[in-house]
């Protein structure tokens, strides 16, 4: 989650790339491994194959593939297999055969100019239908007791209210999973806050930080975004950076501006794209709002049911986006 170049969540170290496809492939269902469904019928499958989905490591993305997968599954009868991957090595099994999709994009400027238009393995499948926001929050409590720390330009009189022993007499800014490419850290620098950058290290981590603020009344402030069904439980308030504008981030090192507004996208490998596959129309088709993923996230994160489940109680719910998904 980031600037549209920067992106949203980001590279992992560049010498995973094979080996962590590969290692990929083994596992369960959820984020951190990966999933090989059984299709429907021996007869469908022939039509559909293999269908490699890349799941990068936040629920809302989860979401998406869980209802793309179980759709592909029993109605396609695709073999399905999630590969659970940061989106960085999940462009680069573009190249190597082993991705065949990515169902939630947030700009990566440098991925498409090196996978799309340099060496032309991948394509824009079009929109996911999801308006992504990212930003920096505090608990409603807090914004309550300091009407003023939402504006940026105020965090350094609060700054103490942040410390911790992880932040080297700083106060602590919380970020999410190291994965995650994000301009915190140079903001931090450019706009002069009194603030370190300290890494939870998953969204799960990220989310229990906010939820315990809020019940325990306990300042925090760091790095969210929508679409996201936590917001629906703990309504974070967002925090004022300098405004956005065109450009402001394209040099990392130097930016000082608030995210960008993200209109997500699929990418997909030309190979799909031009395979016949009916998992490519539904790929190319497959669009839904904001409350849509927050429903499917809040299934698999809050009410602990499986993918499958979530996705089927989903789909039951939806039958006509489902056929419009499907159709040719």
């Amino acid at each position: 989650m980031v600037s549209k170049g920067a992106k949203r969540r980001g590279p992992l170290l560049l010498l995973i790339v094979v080996t962590s496809l590969v290692l990929a492939a083994c596992g369960g269902t959820k984020v951190g491994s990966s999933n090989s469904a059984a299709p429907t019928t021996s007869t469908s499958a022939k039509a559909c194959g293999t269908f490699n989905l890349a799941v990068n490591p936040w629920v809302g993305y989860e979401a998406d593939a869980a209802v793309v997968a179980y759709i592909a599954q029993t109605k396609l009868g695709c073999t399905v297999v999630k590969k659970n991957l940061s989106e960085e090595i999940s462009w680069q099994g573009f190249s190597t055969g082993e991705v065949d999709a990515v169902l939630e994009n947030w700009g990566h400027a440098d991925l498409v100019k090196k996978y799309i238009t340099d060496q032309k393995v991948a394509q824009d499948a079009g929109p996911s239908g999801n308006k992504g926001v990212i930003g920096w929050y505090v608990p409603p409590f807090l914004a309550a007791a300091h009407p003023d720390i939402v504006d940026s330009k105020n965090l350094n009189k609060y700054a103490n209210l942040f410390k911790t022993s992880e932040s080297g007499g700083k106060g602590a800014f919380l970020d999410g999973d190291p994965s995650y490419v994000t301009n915190d850290e140079a903001l931090m620098k450019n706009l002069k806050l009194n603030f370190k950058v300290v890494y939870t290290g998953s969204e799960a981590a990220l989310i229990t930080a906010f939820r315990n603020g809020q019940t325990q009344k306990k300042p925090v402030i760091g790095y969210f975004y929508e679409p996201q069904w936590f917001l629906s439980e703990v309504a974070l308030k967002h925090v004022a950076l300098p405004a956005y504008t065109a450009g402001c981030d394209t040099d990392p090192k130097k930016v000082a501006c608030d995210y960008p507004p993200y209109e997500l996208n699929k990418v997909v490998s030309v190979k799909f794209a031009t395979s016949g596959s009916p998992a490519w129309n539904l790929v190319k088709n497959f669009s839904w709002t904001n409350d849509d993923q927050n429903l499917v996230a809040k299934y698999i994160a809050q009410d602990k049911m499986t993918d499958d489940q979530a996705a089927k109680k989903w789909v039951d719910a939806n039958p006509d986006k489902v056929k419009a998904w499907m159709a040719g």
